[in-house]
């Protein structure tokens, strides 16, 4: 079965496409935080997602090997979408949402990259009142989405996946759903 990783920036409109997708596809939807704090949890590492960034580094990168190969088991059954950060933008810089021992363990088929135009994302995140977002500049936010651009070009050099790009733009989200069934059947 495959293991597809599933990405997008915040405003980029890739939790919206995923679940419209799904709708009509058979993969089971995996949070790849939710398994991590699910696994940390049974550790007795944690109560809750905000006390995960404080673990060690040591135990914070074994349990994001745990919950790659725990979803590299469930996909002996069945096709899993993974749901995940190609990169995470922090003050110091950006960090790769996936390293190499997570890409060992998981294993995946495909990236699939959903996009839209900084100027979309950045009205997006404005007109948002459910999240609090940091404010970026457009400058900033295509920086990240070139960001993703790199690191998962180097992802599928270590795994020998795919990378499909599928771009969600303002009153397109019926093409780009279809682009993703299409991709993903």
């Amino acid at each position: 079965m495959k293991v597809v990783v599933v990405a997008g920036i915040p405003g980029s409109g890739s939790t919206t496409v995923l679940k419209k997708a799904l709708e009509n596809l058979e993969y089971l939807h995996v949070n790849y935080g939710d398994v991590m704090l699910e696994i940390a949890q049974k550790m007795d590492l944690v109560e809750d997602r905000d006390s995960m960034r404080k673990l060690s580094p040591t135990l914070q990168k074994e349990v994001q090997k745990k919950a790659a190969k725990s979803i590299r088991e469930k996909s002996e059954e069945t096709n899993i979408i993974v749901d995940t950060h190609c990169t995470i933008k922090t003050p110091l810089g950006f960090l790769p949402g996936l390293p190499k021992w997570v890409l060992d363990e998981l294993q995946p088929d495909r990236f699939i990259l959903i996009e839209a135009d900084g100027d979309e994302i950045l009205m997006r995140r404005i007109s948002d009142t459910s999240r609090t977002r940091d404010m970026e500049r457009l400058k900033d936010i295509n920086l990240h989405q070139e960001m993703n651009r790199a690191v998962s070009m180097a992802y599928a050099a270590l795994t020998g996946a795919t990378v499909k790009i599928i771009e969600n733009h303002n009153d397109g989200l019926d093409e780009s759903v279809e682009d993703m069934i299409k991709t993903l059947e």
